[in-house]
C-alpha cells in the first residue's frame, strides 16, 4: 500500500487493527480455556466478545472509507500472541500461569491501546467525526479490559502465585 497522504496511513492503522482483533479472536479463547481462576477465564471470554465487536467497528469505519479490511498481517500481534501462547506451553503452578497470561494480555491490551489512540489522532485531524467517535469507544473498553486485569493480579492471582 502506497502511503502519500495521513489518510493513506489511517486506512494502513484501521487494516492493521483489524489484523490484529482477528489474531486475538482466536488467541482468547485459547487463553480461556489455559486460565485456571474462573473469574480470569470468564473475563478473557467476555473480551472475545468486545474483540468482536471491535473488529466490526473497524469494518464500519473502513467501509465508510470505501477501503476493504484486506491488509498486511499484523507483526506485532503475532509476536505478542506467540509468546502468550509460549505462557500456555509451560508447565507451571496454576496461579503462577494465570499471573503470567495476565501479563501476555496486558501487553496485548497496551499494544491496542497504543494502536487505537494513534487511529483516533488521525481520525479527528482528518474530520473522521464518526470513526473517532468509534475509535474512543473501543480506546475506552480496551483500558477498561487492562484495568480489570490490574485489579484482578493485584487482589487473588498474584498473591497467590506469591505463596
Amino acid at each position: 500500500m502506497q502511503l502519500d497522504t495521513l489518510k493513506d496511513l489511517y486506512i494502513r492503522e484501521l487494516k492493521d487493527l483489524f489484523s490484529a482483533e482477528q489474531q486475538l479472536v482466536k488467541a482468547l479463547a485459547k487463553m480461556a480455556k489455559a486460565a485456571e481462576n474462573k473469574e480470569l477465564a470468564g473475563g478473557f471470554q467476555q473480551h472475545l466478545e468486545q474483540t468482536k465487536e471491535h473488529a466490526q467497528r473497524l469494518q464500519q469505519i473502513l467501509s465508510q472509507h470505501r477501503a476493504t479490511t484486506r491488509g498486511a498481517k499484523c507483526k506485532g500481534m503475532e509476536g505478542l500472541l506467540a509468546e502468550g501462547a509460549e505462557v500456555m506451553e509451560e508447565e507451571a503452578d496454576a496461579e503462577v500461569k494465570d499471573a503470567a497470561l495476565i501479563a501476555a494480555a496486558q501487553r496485548v491490551e497496551h499494544y491496542e491501546m497504543a494502536g487505537y489512540g494513534t487511529a483516533r489522532a488521525y481520525a479527528e485531524l482528518l474530520g473522521d467525526r464518526e470513526g473517532v467517535k468509534l475509535l474512543e469507544t473501543t480506546l475506552e473498553e480496551e483500558k477498561q479490559t487492562d484495568q480489570k486485569l490490574s485489579k484482578l493480579a493485584k487482589s487473588a492471582i498474584n498473591v497467590a502465585a506469591a505463596k
